[in-house]
Parts: C-alpha cells; sequence; structure tokens
C-alpha cells in the first residue's frame, strides 16, 4: 500500500467523525469542510511520518481544535447576528427545537469553551484527554467546562434542566 492510499483508507474511516467535529465547532457546514479540508492538507503533507504513530486520528483532531482556535483569533467579524426569532410556544421534547437552541447557544460561547463543551459532551472525551487535546491542564478543563455550561444556562434558560446533569463534583474539586 503506496502513502496516498492509507491516507485514503484513514480518510475514509475518520472523516465523518471529524467533519461532526469541525461543524459542532463553527456552527456552519461550509465553514466546518473548510476546516476540515485545511486540516486534511496538513495532514497529508505529514503523512509520511504520521502513518507510523499508532492514532494518526489524535493528531488530526488536535491540529482540527488548533486551526479552529487560530482562525477564531484571526477573523473579522463579515457577518452581523440577526435578532433572535420571535417567541413560540414547543414542546420541550421536540429534539429538532432544543438541537437549534443548543447549537445558537454553543455558537456565542468562546472557542476554548465550545472547543471544551464539543470534547466533553459531544465527543464523551475524557477530562485527561480533553486537556491534552487543547494542551492545557484538567483544572482548566473543569474550569473552562464549569464556566461554558453557566454561560449556555444564561444564554438558553430553557435548556437548564437538559444542561443540569452535564456537571458532576469533579468539577468543583
Amino acid at each position: 500500500m503506496d502513502r496516498n492510499d492509507s491516507f485514503r483508507e484513514f480518510v475514509a474511516g475518520h472523516q465523518q467523525a471529524l467533519m461532526r467535529t469541525a461543524y459542532l465547532l463553527t456552527g456552519d457546514a461550509h465553514q466546518a469542510e473548510d476546516l476540515l479540508q485545511s486540516v486534511l492538507l496538513k495532514v497529508l503533507g505529514r503523512w509520511s511520518r504520521l502513518s507510523r504513530v499508532e492514532r494518526p486520528e489524535a493528531y488530526a483532531r488536535k491540529a482540527l481544535l488548533n486551526q479552529y482556535i487560530s482562525w477564531r483569533r484571526r477573523r473579522v467579524r463579515t457577518e452581523l447576528p440577526t435578532a433572535d426569532p420571535p417567541d413560540r410556544p414547543y414542546s420541550s421534547e421536540d429534539s429538532t427545537i432544543v438541537r437549534l437552541v443548543m447549537r445558537r447557544a454553543l455558537m456565542r460561547l468562546p472557542p476554548r469553551q465550545r472547543a471544551v463543551i464539543v470534547l466533553r459532551y459531544y465527543e464523551d472525551r475524557t477530562e485527561r484527554e480533553t486537556a491534552e487535546l487543547l494542551n492545557c491542564s484538567i483544572g482548566t478543563v473543569k474550569s473552562q467546562a464549569h464556566y461554558a455550561l453557566a454561560r449556555l444556562r444564561e444564554l438558553a434558560p430553557e435548556l437548564a434542566p437538559k444542561l443540569a446533569g452535564m456537571e458532576t463534583e469533579e468539577a468543583y474539586r
């Protein structure tokens, strides 16, 4: 198997998970595609070394997070946020509405807090794994998760019951 074949196999096996993470970070399918494409180009450039490591997807995921944070730092806001849609009654069981409300609130978090929430609660990563991916301490992950969850409760009070179970006693140690 040559270099390109092994890279194609890697992309086929991990593209969907990486794309989901990119989408949750950016909140936009087109930006997520751009982010993933730029990261996969970087991974391809290092593939001769990465193909020999045990988990090249860990490198790709970390590169994705780093690229996202870098983009957010440099990004000039060209789009203006629109006003919230008018209030309308909905069932709290309506998962589509809940996902949209959560997405809107998630997009208003700072990049680092959003990355922690995505890794900890969407990808079900441990605090240690999250800290390693973000190159920070476990305490930083705990505090960022705590502040992010508090901000999400503030931004979307209707989600408070769903967010209540997300924090554990570990966040306060």
